[in-house]
């Protein structure tokens, strides 16, 4: 064969060859690929660091013996880190992540998929919901994630997670919607209205995206639930995600949720008797005069069908939707009255300062009131579990479930905030020592 020839011929086979592996690039991107190579760059891992205090040395009380809480001896602090994800959803540095993420931290640390390191403040968090939003400062614009709808997932459709697990770098599973409107118990607190997913969600993907083939977040992956082992994981739908980071950005806080209802499971009987023939819903016990509820036109002996566009199961599932909207945030609710349905809207408002001092009374036995910069015991209802465990006035209550309670306000939030779990943990100083005292904090028809 001719030089030239030759030439030509392995110019041929070459570009053949080019041709034929861009061919075989193209038909391997697939929508995941695509979404992977779209908001990676939106996708952080974040490191953070904690100061905790041990007790070494020195004898336990006679007292703390009793009250099974932290007593004499000498402390020392001890730094840990955590680690893991979030979102950027504003180019200007907003990033989304859970809550229990960043719960406690020190110092927060978010690296870019760039490799650019920043240190994030924290704007507000919600341990309720397990979200959290941080802010860098970053001297241009950043990549972001689009935050999506969660309104129409469809059970079965394809998604995305990515996160950094166990603190490695970028990782990507896929799976499907399993199920949506998931209710769950973790760490004694109720967990509602979440996406169940097949797609691995490990520790370290807390806080990343989860999202559909176009790209957009349609949830934010936690794996506070038995660390998403076993093929089952949660994210908290998108439509949540956008009213509580709304919140957080404006407040930095979530304002707690009241409607002025109380619901009961609805025994079948009684269904029967009402004329409703399905298998869920809450019965309608109490409507607070002039709460949301009763300006909408709620009435008691109603049966609450659907809150939000979702069914309710009973009435828990019904406490806890409620409570998964911000104050001033409205919802259409599906009743069930006379033999057919009706939907009324309804605008929950800021819990009340006088319920919430209702609910330490009624449910732990206790009046609290503020003496010289600390927050004192005034009064122990007898019989109650605070008297039971021998709180007297005069004690001080530093902690509420692990947040400090300096002030009545910090106490009343602290308690808002405990109102979904079955027991309280409180910090109380007797003299020079402290202790650890949890206290039963069941539900007594307190309206919501």
């Amino acid at each position: 064969m001719k030089p030239g020839v030759m030439r030509w011929s392995l110019l041929w086979v070459a570009l053949l060859a080019s041709g034929s592996a861009s061919a075989d690039l193209a038909r391997r991107r697939d929508a995941i690929v695509e979404v992977v190579q779209k908001v990676s760059p939106a996708v952080v891992y974040i490191g953070t660091e904690q100061e905790v205090e041990s007790r070494f040395r020195g004898r336990r009380s006679p007292l703390e013996e009793f009250f099974g809480g932290m007593g004499g001896g000498e402390q020392e602090r001890q730094k840990i880190e955590g680690l893991g994800s979030g979102a950027i959803i504003d180019a200007s540095g907003t990033i989304v992540t859970n809550d229990h993420v960043i719960r406690g931290a020190s110092a927060i640390h978010v690296v870019l998929a760039d490799g650019r390191s920043f240190d994030a403040e924290v704007i507000g968090s919600d341990a309720a919901n397990d979200l959290a939003v941080l802010k860098v400062n970053a001297r241009e614009p950043l990549p972001t994630a689009k935050l999506g709808t969660s309104s129409d997932l469809m059970i079965g459709e394809t998604v995305v997670a990515i996160g950094s697990p166990f603190g490695l770098s970028k990782t990507v599973t896929a799976g499907v919607v399993s199920a949506v409107g998931r209710t769950f118990r973790a760490d004694d607190r109720v967990y509602n209205d979440f996406i169940q997913t097949d797609a691995a969600i490990n520790p370290g993907n807390s806080g990343g995206p989860l999202l559909n083939v176009d790209g957009e977040i349609i949830g934010i992956n936690t794996a506070i639930f038995g660390g998403g082992a076993q093929g089952i994981g949660f994210a908290i739908p998108a439509d949540k995600v956008r009213r509580i980071v709304d919140e957080l950005t404006r407040f930095g806080k979530v304002r707690p949720a009241w409607v002025g209802i109380d619901a009961v499971d609805l025994p079948p009987r009684v269904a029967r008797q009402l004329g409703w023939d399905r298998a869920y819903g809450a019965l309608v016990t109490a409507v607070e005069p002039g709460s949301p509820a009763a300006q909408a036109g709620v009435k008691r002996g109603d049966v609450v069908a659907e809150l939000g566009g979702s069914r309710i199961q009973d009435a828990e599932d019904f406490d806890t939707r409620v409570r998964g909207y911000p104050a001033r945030s409205p919802f259409p609710m599906v009743l069930f009255r006379d033999g057919g349905t009706r939907t009324l809207q309804v605008t929950p408002l800021e819990f009340p300062a006088r319920m919430v001092e209702g609910l330490a009374w009624e449910r732990l036995g206790l009046r609290v009131k503020e003496v010289k910069g600390v927050l004192a015991v005034s009064g122990v209802r007898q019989d109650s579990s605070a008297a039971q465990v021998g709180l007297e006035p005069g004690d001080i209550i530093l902690r509420v479930n692990n947040q400090p309670v300096p002030t009545a306000d910090a106490f009343r939030e602290a308690l808002l905030a405990a109102r979904r779990g079955r027991s309280v943990l409180l910090l109380v100083r007797r003299g020079r020592y402290g202790y650890h005292i949890t206290l039963p904090f069941e539900q007594q028809g307190q309206s919501l």
